[in-house]
Parts: structure tokens; sequence; C-alpha cells
């Protein structure tokens, strides 16, 4: 495994963390309640890594996430992330949920049924509460039938991911069934 770096930077939410190797950002990490906390979390999840200055692919991310939480509709599609480590079931629900447009919500089951696994809605579920690319694979617009919030396993829980839809504009009661 290539050499893993880090850094912190901040938003709107707080202090944010980003992880990245040689082929691409292997992790994001949403703000801990205190900045140092945030740190601690990104060595725990990133062992090997060490704090560095981010390289250009990592403060376009940094820049475009920043933006994001700002509330501006920012496409995150096209920053490479390195999934090489994730199983491949996980890392088609990651594609899936990527093809959600700022403002959208899909269902577990909707995902489901866009990866050719119908009735799989729990297992989505379970992938994207392993989500390591927090915002950048935007499990946050991903929502429970009915429209309910569903799970969110970022710090903050549901309440972090109601805050993500309000600032993005979507609704997390209207469903947009479409999309690409």
């Amino acid at each position: 495994m290539a050499a893993q770096k880090f850094a912190l930077f901040d938003t709107a939410i707080g202090r944010c963390g980003i992880a990245w190797a040689e082929r691409g950002i292997v992790g994001v990490q949403l703000p801990e309640a205190q900045p140092a906390a945030t740190r601690t979390r990104l060595r725990r999840r990133f062992p090997a890594a060490v704090e560095a200055p981010p390289s250009p692919l990592v403060r376009r991310a940094i820049a475009r996430v920043t933006a994001l939480l700002d509330g501006e509709a920012v496409d995150l599609t096209d920053l490479e992330l390195d999934m090489e480590q994730l199983p491949p079931f996980q890392r088609r629900v990651y594609e899936a949920a990527r093809a959600i447009p700022v403002g959208a919500t899909l269902t577990y089951g909707e995902i489901a049924a866009r990866i050719g696994e119908p009735g799989a809605a729990r297992a989505v579920g379970q992938a994207l509460g392993a989500n390591p690319f927090a915002l950048i694979v935007p499990c946050h617009r991903v929502l429970a039938a009915g429209g309910k919030p569903g799970g969110f396993s970022a710090p903050g829980g549901v309440t972090t991911k109601l805050r993500l839809l309000a600032t993005e504009g979507a609704s997390t009661f209207r469903l947009s069934g479409g999309g690409p």
C-alpha cells in the first residue's frame, strides 16, 4: 500500500480532515466535537498516515468540500478516490451514491435497484454506514423508505445528515426518484 498522508481543514461546520495516497483520496472525516478529536479520529482510521501539506488533488477536494459546506451546489464526482482496498459491493454502492446530484435524494432501496441488487437495501445501508469518503460519497443523500432520514454514522448522527441536506437545499420528504 502506498504511503498515506492526511491534513485538517476548516469548514462552515467545523474542522474536517482528509487522507490520501498516490491513487487518490482514501478518506474524509467530518468534524468531531473538538478539532483535536478530528485529528485523533483520522490517526485512528489511518494509522500509517502522516500529516502533510495537501497535494494539488487534495487542495482541489478541500476547496470543493468547503464550498459545499458553505451551501454552494458543488459537484464532487470527478474527485479521484482510492477504493482499491474496498469490497466490490461497497464500490458499486459508493459509485451509485456519487451519482446523486446536489439537492436530490434516493432511498436505500433505490440504490440497491440501481446496482442490480433489488432487495439489498439493508446491505446498502451497511455499506453507506462504513463510507470512508463522507461528502465525496454523499451518503447523507440516501434516505430510508418513505423519505425518513434513516441513520447516519458520522458525528452528530441524523442531526448532521439533516443539516447537510438542508445546506444543499434537499427535502427529506420529497424523493427525487430520478437522476442519472
